[in-house]
């Protein structure tokens, strides 16, 4: 998988551009619970006042305080305040105006200077207790009879009192003080609350907007870089089969190669539109929330994400270890079933004509129904994940409110902690299935990949040197065959033994044998289909393997033994060597290859759309065109391999007249069936069993070679023979 993914420098900046955006969507996430905690907390329950830190003060509060503190505190908070009638800096200004009103000069009360956010805290704590003396003085009806010295006793004892309640009781209660002091002051305290509900809303709004523009951005640069890769696979896969000997294709079944170039990069691009949310911002999202929880909320809870995380691990490594095996069988079936799709429907007329329709309808069926039941055990195991983590969030959910709830009414918890702890869960939870889920895509993708650099890494056994050579100008045209012998890979035994002939330019050297005898795999190793096991080929007085395969196909001009057409019309196919061909010399081929006659009845002539695979024409005029299309190339050699099979006799005869004129000075290489063919052919090289039995013209062989003799009289008699 690794390998498949190092494919991705094409797409840097993107990749770069999805990590950032991610991890400013994973930290804004993060903030949301935060921010509805202080809702709840602050906003509703303390109506928005955060700390036991009076914005304002008056002279009496003020005093209050400093009963109820240490010297040292009386200091350090006397420091922090300055009189409305004093010199003010702009944040003091806006502060006591907001609270006080424009007339607050007038108000000979204490404000709260420009401090930092450390600062606040220091001083949170050192008023909280003093605070809570102003509440516990507010509430109770002291006598004016009361002395200092009982005041004092009593003011201890409160805060002996004060000192031992909960911290979130305390904090609770310094806030209510801080509401009786504004009360005093005759503040709007609603104001207050309304105004830090609504500024912590907006604020939430913000970063929603954040969160919302981040996602957007990572799905569509995940979908981009997702397409680029299966694009720069597919590329890289083609441009690998394109350059494969028929070693290699053998080794690949042409269903298997559609498979990989489709299914298996798709499988690729599905994972990969997924694959940085889970490797970059589940894991934030799961840490970061875990961390989340141990510092911004109460730890009481802490013990049930711990047990949803090991449940949920529990649950994905399960169904990971039962679908796993599944994953590596899909694509193989998926294989199976390509290849059994085209094996029936390349073989129609054959399965038709032997009304074997409902045998290959249960082949195909027993195919269907292996994928089937793979897919179906694959998708239930998926489907089963889901509600299984719902189930274990719910229950997690529930957890936490019935325990929560426990602790906010012993006031060990706030509400809005609960809250916030909910949508912390939530979110570790909905990270590890995010990471579930890729780890079931994952396997199948996996086997994608391995599958697909099967192919890319694929040697191809052809290669051109680094150093090739150029063909012999005075040898132009010119085929020697030295002592050739040939093997397929991995058999037994040599398919061609000690080939040796020539063929001369201006003559045509045909090759006749038994089925079997190797007649197609000599010319196929002339534009180095296969390469030689031992001995030489040589192309214009240079081995073939010494040049460039591009330079060597260039002056071949190769008409397969089964006539291939591809989808375009009849000039496409014609000109498909040479786009660039006149019309005037396509017609000419047209007419040398015997088909200028049935292209010219056609209604578009030669604008006739041609059917993929040239399925809506007969297969002589599919070997006739395939035949144009070579000579349009006008090659040094020709070579047919039993490409006059399909052809009537007298069209064979004409073709080979007309294709003798138009190539007089090429070397023309026929392997041939039909004696007829190759009856006029200066050198005839006779085959059995993958040697040379015989070489001559007719007349030299039918006198003296027997295996030739046999051929000729299995087709034609003495009569015919002789006569020739």
């Amino acid at each position: 998988m690794l390998k498949i993914l190092k494919n991705l420098k094409e797409s840097f900046w993107s990749v770069l551009i999805i990590i950032i955006f991610l991890v400013i969507q994973s930290q804004t996430d993060l903030a949301l619970p935060e921010y509805t905690s202080k809702i709840v907390n602050v906003g509703i329950q303390s109506g928005g006042i955060e700390d036991a830190v009076p914005e304002v003060m008056g002279e009496k509060h003020m005093q209050l305080i400093n009963m109820f503190s240490s010297a040292d505190s009386n200091v350090q908070i006397q420091d922090k305040y300055i009189k409305t009638t004093e010199n003010l800096n702009k944040d003091e200004e806006k502060r006591a105006k907001t609270l006080l009103g424009e007339n607050y000069k007038e108000k000979d009360v204490y404000v709260l200077k420009d401090i930092d956010k450390e600062q606040r805290e220091e001083l949170a704590n050192e008023m909280l207790i003093p605070v809570l003396g102003i509440v516990a003085i507010n509430n109770m009806n002291i006598p004016e009879t009361t002395s200092q010295e009982q005041m004092l006793v009593m003011l201890e004892q409160y805060k002996s009192q004060a000192e031992d309640l909960e911290e979130s009781i305390k904090e609770q209660a310094g806030i209510a003080g801080v509401r009786s002091i504004y009360q005093d002051l005759e503040i709007n305290t609603d104001d207050i609350q309304n105004r830090y509900i609504f500024q912590t809303g907006l604020q939430m709004l913000g970063i929603s907007l954040i969160t919302m523009i981040s996602a957007v951005t990572v799905m569509l640069l995940s979908a981009r870089v997702a397409a680029k890769l299966g694009k720069t696979l597919r590329e890289k896969v083609f441009r690998k089969v394109i350059n494969f000997s028929n070693k290699e294709l053998r080794e690949f079944s042409t269903a298997s190669l559609i498979t990989r170039s489709t299914n298996d990069i798709q499988q690729i691009q599905q994972l990969l539109a997924m694959l940085f949310r889970v490797v970059v911002y589940a894991p934030i999202i799961a840490i970061g929330g875990f961390i989340k929880v141990l510092t911004s909320t109460d730890n009481v809870l802490v013990w049930i994400i711990a047990v949803v995380i090991i449940a949920t691990l529990f649950v994905v490594a399960t169904l990971f270890i039962i679908v796993m095996p599944r994953f590596k069988k899909l694509q193989t079936l998926v294989d199976k079933l390509n290849g059994v799709s085209r094996e029936i429907l390349t073989g129609l007329p054959v399965i038709r004509a032997f009304n074997k329709e409902k045998r290959e309808e249960d082949r195909f069926e027993k195919a269907n129904k292996d994928l089937k039941k793979a897919n179906v055990f694959v998708n239930r195991a998926m489907s089963l994940m889901m509600p299984l983590l719902i189930f274990i969030m719910n229950t997690a959910m529930i957890l936490v409110i019935w325990y929560g709830g426990h602790s906010v009414d012993e006031g060990v918890l706030q509400v809005g902690d609960m809250m916030a702890f909910i949508q912390y869960m939530m979110q570790i939870v909905m990270s590890f299935l995010m990471i579930s889920m890729i780890s079931i895509m994952l396997p199948r993708a996996s086997v994608s990949a391995k599958r697909i650099n099967e192919v890319i890494e694929t040697e191809t056994s052809i290669k051109d040197k680094e150093n090739v050579k150029q063909f012999d100008e005075n040898k132009k045209g010119l085929v020697e065959f030295r002592n050739v012998s040939f093997r397929y890979p991995d058999a037994d035994a040599e398919i061609l033994e000690d080939i040796n002939f020539v063929a001369e330019p201006g003559k045509t050297t045909a090759i006749i044998g038994s089925t079997g005898s190797g007649k197609s795999t000599v010319v196929n190793l002339i534009p180095r289909f296969y390469d030689v096991t031992g001995g030489s080929i040589l192309v214009d007085g240079v081995n073939i393997k010494d040049v460039a395969q591009k330079d060597l196909r260039d002056i071949i001009g190769f008409v397969p033994q089964k006539g291939i057409l591809f989808s375009g019309t009849i000039e496409s196919n014609i000109k498909y060597a040479n786009e660039n061909l006149s019309d005037e010399v396509m017609k000419e081929v047209a007419k040398v290859a015997q088909a200028s006659e049935f292209i010219e009845e056609k209604e578009k002539q030669y604008k006739e759309e041609i059917s993929q695979g040239g399925t809506n024409v007969s297969g002589g005029q599919k070997q006739r065109l395939s035949i144009a299309r070579a000579i349009a190339k006008d090659p040094e050699i020709y070579i047919f391999d039993d490409s006059f099979s399909a052809l009537d006799f007298k069209t064979d005869s004409k073709l080979r007249e007309a294709l003798k004129k138009h190539a007089k000075n090429k070397t023309i290489i026929i392997v041939a069936q039909r004696i007829s063919t190759i009856l006029n052919a200066d050198q005839i090289i006779v085959l059995e069993e993958g040697k040379v039995v015989g070489k001559g013209t007719h007349k030299e062989l039918i006198k003296n070679n027997e295996v030739y003799r046999q051929i000729a009289l299995s087709q034609l008699s003495e009569e015919e023979l002789g006569g020739e």
